[in-house]
């Protein structure tokens, strides 16, 4: 393996200094240092972060690989500055059996840009009637520790009870769509004044509050991991804040894309801002940054979810939810975390990286970067300003809503295990 000496980096924002990668481990941090035959990378002005981690990914393989395969997501994952993420189950077939698992798991080993680690479903097909093999894919060969239904919630508050019972032998968490799915039939956008002026179904907050509420109580009662996905709303942040104060082992992850934009841009009609849980007001997405920035919520997740383009260009009713933002995600915090002041890049790095690799029960992944690590890192610009060309994506889905967008910073380099899978910000 090609030993790498990275000068002059800025370790997570702070001095400069030179990092020696040999063996897949950080071997030396330190200034002016020097190995012979090491492949020298100049990292003067770059903010150097542990490889980032995402808790929320959707790789769409196996069945949709028209919308994305494992391949094309974990290229964009590695542009992007990560060396990890968390395969979604929402395949087809579902991710409910230690068969499935072990193939998308051995997919991401394959292709080679970052760690895929398979979230199994919770039910049996996602159909929220019966536990699947929880324990199967627990000790399968993909190790899973996560488990959610994500796109549909697990509203049956019996059956989330044993969820949460089962995976307390494994350490297991389960993660949870909050969407009290009778309050939102047919639900299109926020709802609130612009639903009613726009003629759209609304989708209130209590839907994802009272199934948040529910939820802390239930993990609390049986003494078990919850995490709640995608938070969106200022009172949900209320909840998950007083369940934390009680000592209830919740934690929660926050979108980019709710941490930037609002229901402002569903007066377009246009499809791209059609998302779930939706876009909501700025008031809500000023209660998320003040969030996140505290540590109620704990993680920024990208909820990447990749739609081809018959799925999007339709008319608003139509069209599918979700977009895309693996290659965006660190830009989008930036504007919305950093250049407000709310996080230094210390902080970027603890919600990015060391506390989704704890949720998620990632030994080798999330490690501050020390001699002894494993090398895995990202070198970012801080300085960059690029306008967003979804063309551009190694993702096979174009659905982003920053197209046309100028973002600050670019990820230059990526690297897994001491191996570069990003080099002069391309895959390498």
């Amino acid at each position: 393996m090609t030993t790498w000496l990275i000068k002059g980096a800025r370790i997570l924002g702070g001095e400069a200094a030179d990092l020696l990668l040999a063996d897949g481990r950080i071997a030396q941090i330190g200034r002016g240092l020097s190995e012979a035959g090491a492949q020298v990378l100049d990292a003067d002005g770059l903010v150097a972060l542990p490889g980032l981690v995402d808790l929320h990914t959707h790789l769409r393989e196996p069945g949709r690989e028209d919308a994305e395969t494992v391949e094309t997501g974990t290229q964009a994952a590695a542009l992007g500055g990560f060396t990890a993420v968390h395969a979604m189950a929402n395949t087809d077939p579902v991710a409910d059996t230690a068969g499935v698992v072990e193939q998308v798991w051995r997919l991401g080993r394959e292709a080679g840009h970052c760690d895929v680690h398979p979230v199994g479903a919770v039910t049996v097909g996602l159909a929220g009637e019966r536990l699947a093999e929880l324990g199967a894919m627990a000790d399968s060969a993909a190790r899973v520790r996560v488990f959610s239904d994500d796109g549909k919630c697990v509203s049956d508050a019996v059956l989330m009870r044993r969820a949460l019972e089962y995976v307390k032998a494994f350490d297991g968490v389960i993660a949870q769509h909050a969407q009290e799915p009778r309050l939102t039939e047919d639900a299109q956008m926020n709802e609130g004044e612009l639903s009613g002026v726009l003629g759209l179904r609304g989708w209130p907050a209590v839907a994802e509050e009272a199934i948040i509420a529910r939820d802390v109580l239930l993990a609390a009662h049986v003494g078990s991991r919850l995490h709640v996905c995608h938070v969106s709303t200022a009172g949900s942040v209320e909840i998950i804040r007083w369940a934390k104060s009680r000592g209830c082992n919740v934690t929660a992850e926050v979108t980019p894309h709710h941490l930037l934009l609002t229901e402002q841009l569903v007066a377009t009609y246009d499809p791209v801002y059609k998302v779930n849980p939706p876009l909501r007001t700025q008031e809500d997405v000023q209660a998320l940054r003040a969030a996140l920035a505290d540590g109620t919520i704990d993680a920024v997740a990208t909820d990447h979810a990749p739609h081809p383009a018959e799925d999007k260009d339709c008319e608003w009713a139509a069209a599918a939810m979700g977009m895309i933002g693996l290659e965006t995600a660190l830009s989008v915090v930036q504007e919305a975390m950093v250049e407000t002041g709310l996080l230094d890049w210390a902080g970027v790095a603890d919600r990015m990286s060391y506390r989704p690799a704890r949720i998620g029960r990632l030994a080798e992944q999330g490690q501050p970067l020390a001699p002894g690590a494993p090398a895995n890192l990202t070198l970012y610009d801080p300085s960059a300003r690029w306008t967003v060309d979804p063309s551009a994506f190694a993702s096979r889905s174009r659905n982003t809503p920053y197209q046309g967008m100028t973002l600050p910073g670019r990820v230059v380099a990526t690297f897994l295990r001491g191996r570069p899978t990003v080099l002069d910000g391309k895959i390498a």
